[in-house]
């Protein structure tokens, strides 16, 4: 059974982002798709400080948070769902110092892991906040998948969002696009394997040229 790893990364735990994500998870249900949320943005996570141990311990040095334990469920999971909340135009910080240490201590491949971004707000900042997010993917070869607008839901409060019909709807198209897409590179995959993927060239110019 395909598996779907959702962060919460806001600090109310039944929030405007905790409503988007538990509409993607109803639909994951119906799908086949097994789901753990987990929720960071009420935790203490510091920042990266690229420090390098990671690449001699084969995992963050700092222990004393989530992000170990997270990884390693990250590296078993076929999908990612960032969920955050917008704060003056950028997602949640203590989420952003979670995503640099398990992006950047976690060396296992994520070619392939489908990836969603989910965004909270009262009324702008939400495509700036998506866009950051959506960074994570990119550079680690994640397909992002896309739903029928972009993702976002609308709010102050749960009980405003709730009210947010297209948003709602938003939700539930990403988490059908998601499991499709999973599905689709799992059979492509087993009968062609992953794509080809060159690592000769890094650029750096340390001849100064």
């Amino acid at each position: 059974m395909p598996k779907v790893l959702l962060i919460n990364g806001s600090p109310h735990k039944d929030g405007c982002t905790a409503l988007a994500l538990e509409e993607m998870i109803k639909v994951f249900a119906e799908e086949g798709v097994e789901t753990e949320l987990i929720q960071v943005g009420n935790k203490a996570i510091r920042g990266c400080i690229a420090c390098g141990g990671c690449w001699k311990a084969d995992h963050c040095v700092f222990s004393d948070d989530p992000v170990n334990e997270i990884a390693a469920k990250f590296k078993e999971a076929d999908g990612l769902v960032i969920g955050s909340p917008v704060y003056y135009a950028s997602p949640n910080g203590t989420l952003l110092a979670f995503l640099d240490r398990l992006f950047q201590s976690s060396h296992f491949s994520k070619r392939m892991k489908v990836g969603a971004a989910v965004v909270s707000c009262r009324r702008g900042g939400n495509t700036a906040s998506f866009d950051v997010l959506n960074k994570y993917f990119t550079i680690s070869g994640m397909p992002v998948v896309s739903s029928t607008y972009w993702n976002q839901i609308h709010g102050c409060t749960r009980e405003e969002a709730e009210k947010d019909l297209e948003g709602l709807q938003t939700m539930r198209n990403l988490a059908r696009n998601m499991s499709f897409l999973i599905r689709a590179i799992a059979a492509e995959k087993e009968k062609n394997g992953l794509p080809k993927v060159e690592r000769e060239h890094y650029t750096c110019f340390a001849d100064g040229k």
